[in-house]
């Protein structure tokens, strides 16, 4: 089992970038005083705290990236490939399933998706679709709040950062 330390970022589950502030027990009734949490402060969440055992198996915990994994994952985004299903409800279950698979590289397949998908629509006169726009936002917030974190640079500058470093380099 991997151990964090106090100071750590970590990416957890859905709440995303956290913090590890401390690790420590609960002094709560109920809760074996044996058992070591992580307290977790969400990185672009004021005033929010998080627990979670340090054991815990059923959340994804992990170290966010480093800058040097960072920055080759930016130059792999325009070979990483997109979702190939023409099924609404399967385009969803990937996107849902690489959402909780807390990977940048699922992230950036579904936000691949999305976006080529809502251009193709548009270009043919249509709206895009609500379960586009929706997991892309929320893929889109994961992959730059983590980017920010790994690449010290402002949330609100990472997806200039991503384009000015693969301009015309994108392909379908």
């Amino acid at each position: 089992m991997n151990m964090f330390q106090k100071g750590d970022f970590v990416v957890y589950g859905t709440v995303g970038v956290c913090r590890v502030e401390d690790i420590t027990t609960l002094d709560m009734e109920g809760v074996s005083r044996d058992k070591l949490y992580y307290m977790l402060h969400p990185w672009y969440k004021e005033n929010s705290t998080v627990y979670t055992p340090v054991d815990n198996e059923k959340a994804v915990i992990r170290s966010v990236l480093d800058r040097e994994t960072a920055l080759n994952l930016i130059e792999e985004i325009p070979a990483l490939e997109c979702f190939e299903t023409d099924n609404d409800k399967q385009r969803e279950e990937e996107y849902k399933k690489a959402l909780k698979s807390c990977q940048c590289r699922e992230w950036v397949r579904l936000i691949k998706t999305s976006y080529l998908r809502a251009m193709d629509r548009i270009a043919q006169g249509k709206k895009t679709t609500m379960v586009d726009d929706k997991y892309f936002k929320k893929a889109e917030e994961e992959l730059y709040d983590e980017l920010s974190v790994s690449l010290g640079i402002p949330v609100d500058r990472v997806k200039e950062y991503i384009q000015d470093r693969i301009e015309g380099k994108l392909i379908k």
